[in-house]
């Protein structure tokens, strides 16, 4: 099991300077993680001299940069946007790939008022294959998720609803776009309990990477520590121990409870894995 963190909880510190990338991947070393991920939002520029010494920083803490999370917005209304978000996605590759980082998560887009199903589906899926080619030229995983809303946002996730997640998965399924499958997320998306497995067994061929995070509440996107909520973490760790899965637990820590969050929820996803 390979245990990395995206310290959602401290997004915050890192935007006005209290912490930076260098530091996130001593911290997450000293806690116990084997791997570290961070939000595009966490790297502040593409000068040589900054890409080169938190380079450095990575190398020196001895743990790798994971996932970096990204915000495509594909299915804007506009084309000229949607030509845009490619452009900052591709720059995203960029630095995943300078830094070191594997996967490069990625989403469908906002569901912007008035957008039409298949006319977004249509939007995320042309644009995703765009993304893929160039991905492979970069050497980066795109993993795609089944995504709520994040606060680089105005709206929630087009694809949040499983069935358009689904159609959006198998209008790039050939492209080599894998899967970053968030636990938590499908528990928002799902009042009844084992909607969560449903979802996974469609996707679980693709699935490199998975967020591990936890609900509050079913059926709504209401994030809580690790092991506290309604998410049933047990049983997915179970499933995926017998389908053999050997990619990256990625903890998307977002308790509001800083560091010590991120200890917490390590502690009981090692707990959890162990046991399950």
């Amino acid at each position: 099991m390979h245990l990395s963190c995206l310290p959602v909880s401290l997004f915050g510190e890192f935007l006005d300077g209290r912490l930076d990338i260098g530091k996130w991947a001593v911290l997450a070393r000293g806690i116990g993680f084997d791997g570290f991920d961070i939000s595009s939002m966490f790297i502040k520029n593409h000068t040589a001299t900054y890409l080169d010494e938190t380079r450095r920083q990575i190398d020196a803490s001895g743990i790798p940069l994971v996932m970096v999370t990204s915000y495509p917005d594909f299915t804007h209304p506009d084309a000229a946007q949607r030509r845009r978000e490619l452009s900052y996605l591709e720059t995203d590759m960029a630095l995943t790939a300078q830094l070191g980082g594997k996967f490069l998560r990625v989403l469908a887009g906002q569901n912007h008022p008035g957008l039409e199903r298949a006319r977004g589906v249509a939007s995320a899926v042309e644009c995703l294959r765009k993304a893929a080619k160039a991905a492979r030229e970069f050497g980066v995983v795109l993993v795609y998720e089944n995504h709520a809303k994040p606060g680089a946002w105005h709206y929630i996730d087009f694809s949040f609803p499983p069935d358009i997640f689904l159609d959006v998965f198998n209008g790039i399924s050939d492209t080599g776009i894998m899967v970053n499958f968030d636990i938590g997320n499908a528990t928002a998306e799902f009042e009844r309990p084992g909607g969560e497995l449903e979802l996974l067994e469609k996707v679980v061929d693709k699935v490199a990477t998975v967020h591990v995070c936890d609900m509050r509440e079913r059926g709504k996107f209401t994030p809580t520590l690790l092991g506290t909520g309604k998410t049933p973490v047990g049983q997915i760790f179970s499933y995926l121990k017998k389908r053999g899965f050997a990619g990256w637990l990625c903890i998307e820590e977002a308790g509001n409870q800083g560091i010590d969050g991120a200890r917490k929820a390590h502690a009981y996803a090692v707990s959890a894995w162990e046991n399950a």
